[in-house]
């Protein structure tokens, strides 16, 4: 059974900084595109960061230069390292892992997510 459990949300102030963690179970994250995805209310859910297999990382626009996506093999653990957070960052974080199967389907798994709240 795959699991993926985030934790390291919470409440900050503009400017601060927060570490989401996603622990993985089930499968072997190094094998995954794995990526971080948040949803605000009433808003649809959005791509932060993605790290795939080989190392490549993509950035949604508005977290580039901020956000970091780390991945810890021994662990097997993905990271999202959030500096000088913005009150817009406020959202459910989701942790994504997903591949393709040799038979061409798709393997896709989230976390139940966890809340950050940036406000003064």
């Amino acid at each position: 059974q795959v699991q993926l459990v985030e934790s390291g949300g919470g409440l900050v102030q503009p400017g601060g900084s927060l570490r989401l963690s996603c622990a993985a179970s089930g499968i072997v994250v190094s094998s995954y595109e794995m990526g971080w995805y948040r949803q605000a209310p009433g808003k649809q859910r959005e791509v932060v960061a993605i790290r795939t297999n080989s190392g490549r990382t993509v950035y949604g626009d508005s977290v580039k230069g901020r956000f970091t996506i780390s991945r810890d093999n021994a662990k097997n653990t993905v990271y999202l390292q959030m500096n000088n957070l913005k009150p817009e960052d406020t959202a459910v974080y989701y942790c994504n892992a997903r591949r393709l199967r040799v038979t061409g389907s798709l393997e896709d798994y989230w976390g139940q997510g966890t809340q950050v709240s940036v406000s003064s």
